[in-house]
């Protein structure tokens, strides 16, 4: 990854701001071109490798843009990030994120200048294969825990250890044989499965990025009552993503199912005709269709109808009335209608038409050429 000083990263931003990045974190900032928002605080929101972000404070003034590079306060020494966020926005992200007020503001220190940004790029180099003995370290320790990412500070004096566990972990002693190992300070943090695949991406069944390592920032808990709703198979395999917890996608169009079926009659009501009785089989929210079935746990002379038809049923059955059939009589018409098959038809049908259009070719022909002839000679 290389930097341009003054002209932004690789990750897209826009000097200006007012661009859309191609940065799962970014905020769109609507007030770009408002004076008095983008001096409304003299904090700056700066964002660090993949999910982390800080916000700092401009005490110095200086003219700073979406997309610089700066130098920030850090404990010890400085750290090394990119600025995403300028003006009155970056409050509403303060509050939004429990930014503490009381206590004191880091500080901007500087745009970065070359040095610091070389010996930005020479730490991020030795991220990987300090990951990969972290975890030799851990395994020798007998820990149960899984270091899944690791980040250096901008001034290579510190690094984070991001880590996996299902328990709690003592990691005393690894701390102290890592900080010997490395001779840098070490802070251990601890993520989620969800946080995880965030940072490591991948491609979804979609066929799309996975949500988490695009552009989700928060996560939300997700239910199996969920997929219940959308009716779904209870498949765990289908279900669960690459994280192995269930899908954040979801929770995308449940709102839409639950508000949808409030519309519906109740899945255990049974549907009485003449002929036969029905038990729910399957419901289309968007279409207001339900299927029905006369056999209560598998699909036998299965029959969908409009979700107004099913409640005038139900209203008739209240009543000690039974419907002839279950559909309407113009429902009736209209599915023998479209049950008819095509082959009943002519097959030679398509040959009269080639037939016709070779005639009219023909006779198009015959005109040209009498045309032809009813012109006056030149001569």
């Amino acid at each position: 990854m290389k930097f341009i000083q003054g002209k932004g990263c690789c990750c897209g931003l826009n000097v200006k701001g007012c661009s859309r990045a191609r940065n799962k974190l970014n905020n769109y900032d609507w007030l770009c071109d408002v004076r008095e928002a983008q001096t409304a605080t003299g904090f700056v929101e700066v964002q660090f490798k993949n999910t982390r972000k800080g916000y700092f404070l401009n005490k110095e003034h200086l003219p700073l843009q979406k997309g610089d590079v700066v130098a920030v306060e850090s404990v010890p020494g400085h750290d090394i990030g990119t600025v995403t966020l300028t003006g009155k926005l970056v409050l509403l992200q303060m509050k939004k994120n429990r930014y503490r007020f009381d206590e004191d503001p880091k500080i901007v220190y500087r745009i970065a200048r070359q040095p610091d940004i070389d010996k930005f790029e020479e730490s991020k180099k030795r991220e990987h294969p300090t990951m990969i003995r972290a975890r030799q370290i851990a395994a020798e320790l007998d820990l149960n825990m899984k270091i899944g990412d690791v980040e250096y500070q901008g001034d290579g004096n510190k690094a984070i250890f991001y880590y996996i566990a299902d328990e709690r972990v003592d990691f005393r002693q690894l701390i102290k044989i890592l900080a010997e190992t490395f001779h840098v300070r070490v802070e251990m943090k601890q993520i989620g499965a969800r946080q995880e695949a965030g940072r490591i991406g991948g491609i979804g069944p979609c066929g799309r990025e996975l949500c988490c390592s695009a552009w989700m920032s928060n996560f939300i808990s997700v239910a199996t009552d969920a997929a219940r709703y959308q009716d779904l198979s209870m498949n765990p395999q289908k279900l669960a993503g690459q994280c192995a917890k269930l899908k954040c996608c979801l929770n995308y169009e449940v709102d839409a199912y639950v508000e949808g079926r409030k519309q519906h009659p109740s899945r255990k009501i049974e549907l009485v005709t003449s002929d036969s009785t029905y038990y729910h089989f399957k419901t289309d929210i968007f279409r207001n269709e339900i299927t029905y079935s006369t056999d209560r746990n598998q699909p036998v002379n299965i029959i969908t109808i409009s979700v107004q038809r099913a409640l005038d049923i139900i209203q008739m059955n209240r009543k000690g009335e039974k419907p002839l059939s279950m559909l309407h009589d113009m429902e009736i018409k209209e599915e023998k209608r479209d049950s008819k098959d095509i082959l009943d038809d002519n097959i030679s049908r398509f040959d009269k038409a080639k037939k016709k259009r070779k005639k009219k070719k023909s006779n198009s022909k015959k005109n040209e050429a009498s045309g032809a002839g009813d012109k006056p000679n030149s001569e």
